[in-house]
């Protein structure tokens, strides 16, 4: 046997309520906009779960909790990640940026940023704002033309409060993801801070919203360590 795998009682689960007592916040939430399918709905829940995203808004007409299509997929993971259902995403974004969250839409625009170029710490409204230069070019642009101040640099936040040097402010991060056939509301794009966009080779430049919930998620935590 090259590689024995894990066995379940190996990987060192525990139970709900030691998870939900035990874990710190990642400053990491989802929002869904108007994703219709239970299934991607599960999976949603089930890779938040996974990656410790604090919670999950369900906007619009989404499944929410309890249902058993979406318990097939999430697996149980509906009972641990906390969620709330809201009607009005564009009232959520700015409830959110107004707690202090830099709210980002995953999506193609004109000025999306690629997932590539996200680092911890930008946001289009602060530390990187430099001008947008075209599509892929937007907000955390690194390039001579812009300006950007690093974690360990001076920080604004969106309230305007000054952190001294060498401060590491807490920032946090809402990702918004939309329907499986329309994407995110445009009227919600727009009251966001910026897009992230996953850069795609092939014809299809498209992927089905589960799997971006999964790619964006890894790459955002492994930006944020």
């Amino acid at each position: 046997m090259k590689d024995r795998k894990l066995l379940n009682i190996e990987l060192g689960r525990i139970s709900a309520r030691e998870y939900s007592s035990s874990r710190p916040p990642s400053g990491v939430v989802l929002v869904l906009d108007n994703i219709r399918s239970a299934h991607n709905v599960g999976s949603a829940f089930r890779t938040a779960d996974a990656f410790g995203v604090d919670k999950v808004w369900l906007g619009g007409i989404c499944p929410v909790p309890p249902s058993p299509e979406l318990h097939k997929v999430a697996l149980g993971a509906e009972e641990v990640v906390p969620f709330e259902h809201v009607s009005d995403v564009v009232a959520l974004v700015r409830q959110l940026q107004a707690d202090g969250y830099t709210v980002i839409a995953v999506e193609q625009t004109v000025h999306s940023v690629k997932l590539d170029d996200f680092q911890r710490g930008c946001a289009p409204w602060g530390t990187c704002a430099p001008p947008h230069k075209g599509r892929g070019r937007g907000p955390l642009d690194t390039s001579s033309e812009g300006t950007q101040e690093t974690m360990g640099g001076a920080g604004v936040e969106r309230s305007g409060t000054e952190f001294p040097q060498g401060a590491h402010p807490r920032w946090k991060y809402a990702l918004v993801f939309g329907n499986e056939v329309a994407g995110v509301q445009q009227e919600v794009v727009d009251a966001c801070d910026f897009a992230l966009e996953i850069p795609q080779k092939g014809t299809k430049h498209s992927l089905n919203v589960s799997v971006s919930i999964g790619v964006v998620l890894w790459a955002v935590m492994e930006r944020l360590g």
